[in-house]
């Protein structure tokens, strides 16, 4: 039997519906003010604190400020601050030259370097039709000047490279010496020239590919190396990522893809612990040969990730040492109104299994670390006499059972 709600009742039922609809609507909302009013007195705080400090320091100080330092510190001491230690500003002549470096605006001279316990630049690398080549600098010799600067006088390899670029079509003077000690000096122009980043050889029936970054041309690179070295032969692979710094993202998971089976590869999670799935590996193509990751403490992020994913999807072996343990996500350079850029950490990288190795570094599995004898010729060695690559090559052997 059918029962009728009378007008009454079904009007005082929506009144307690909207009642607690209203309820939680204001206790949700109060939530929100509180919230936002803490935040505003937070930033009023903040911004008060700074102020202060500028009044007192214009008012006292001795010396003149310069406005443009002044709010760039400012700036990169807010980074700083927020305890993001992957966080980065660059000024705006900075960012400028960062663009222009990604569009081959502002060139080097072609060469990769190491400084080794000489305090000199060791020519590491040199790329085919560069003016370090044209000029005659070789593999093995030493950059000692630039210009008028003695390289002793920088700071590592970064202020070496960044001192010999300049403009295409603009000159920069290097002095270095040559395999006999002998000095040299050219005056090299600034010009285009191919530069890769994957080298490989067969040795013996193994394949060894040496990956120095990972970026836009890499996985055609790569592609190219393995379809080569399983034609001639090679019956397992060394991946030799040892200072790799990771480079661009995506493309470490493509190439992660030319090898590992089918399956997802990294997830990304925010600080709400929200996951979302940044790289899959399709089943068009994958690599069944015994592979092993050499990686070293300057092995960090996506080379990390491809290491770690050719170990869990592919069965890989990581010998070497400690990686650097950068596990994050960072955000493309945000520019600023006055053509500055900030670059943050926006999320953290899983692997396959939901695992990260940010702050840790991956453990390998093979110890191939260098001894101290080892590490003061690093830049001396060749594919054929490093010891490390000797051992990740035993390090195949061992997982065959041989």
């Amino acid at each position: 039997m059918n029962r009728k709600i009378s007008l009454g009742m079904a009007v005082t039922i929506v009144i307690l519906a909207m009642t607690v609809t209203f309820s939680i609507t204001m206790l949700i909302a109060m939530r929100l003010f509180d919230s936002t009013v803490n935040s505003v007195k937070e930033k009023e705080s903040m911004y008060n604190k700074i102020a202060e400090v500028d009044r007192y320091v214009r008012s006292n100080d001795y010396y003149t400020i310069d406005e443009a330092t002044l709010y760039d510190r400012l700036t990169a001491g807010y980074l700083l601050g927020t305890g993001d230690k992957y966080a980065r500003y660059y000024t705006a002549n900075a960012y400028t030259e960062l663009m222009n470096i990604q569009s081959g605006k502002i060139l080097g001279i072609g060469v990769e370097l190491g400084i080794d316990q000489t305090g000199y630049a060791k020519v590491t690398r040199v790329y085919d039709g560069s003016p370090a080549q044209e000029a005659g600098i070789a593999v093995g010799d030493y950059i000692t000047t630039v210009g008028d600067t003695d390289i002793k006088s920088l700071s590592g390899a970064d202020a070496v490279y960044k001192a010999l670029q300049g403009e295409a079509g603009t000159t920069v003077t290097v002095t270095w010496l040559d395999s006999t000690a002998a000095s040299k000096t050219a005056e090299l122009t600034h010009s285009g020239y191919t530069s890769t980043t994957v080298d490989y050889q067969l040795l013996d029936n193994v394949g060894y590919i040496r990956i120095r970054q990972f970026d836009g041309t890499t996985p055609s690179e790569l592609d190219y190396a393995l379809r080569t070295l399983t034609a001639n032969g090679a019956a397992s692979l060394v991946f030799d990522l040892r200072d790799n710094g990771g480079g661009i993202l995506e493309d470490a998971v493509n190439c992660i893809d030319l090898i590992a089976p089918e399956g997802t590869v990294a997830y990304a999670e925010d600080k709400n612990g929200n996951r979302t799935v940044i790289g899959s590996s399709d089943a068009e193509s994958s690599v069944s040969l015994p592979m092993v990751c050499l990686v070293n403490g300057s092995t960090a992020s996506g080379a990390e990730l491809f290491a770690n994913a050719l170990r869990k999807m592919a069965g890989a072996t990581i010998a070497g040492s400690t990686t650097a343990g950068k596990g994050v996500l960072l955000s493309d350079p945000q520019s600023l109104s006055d053509g500055s850029a900030v670059v943050i950490t926006v999320g953290i990288l899983l692997d396959n299994e939901g695992k990260n190795w940010n702050g840790t570094g991956l453990t390998p599995d093979v110890d191939a670390s260098l001894t101290n004898d080892e590490q003061s010729s690093y830049y001396d060695f060749t594919v054929d006499n490093d010891p490390q690559i000797a051992k990740a090559i035993n390090a195949i052997s061992g997982a065959n059972g041989q």
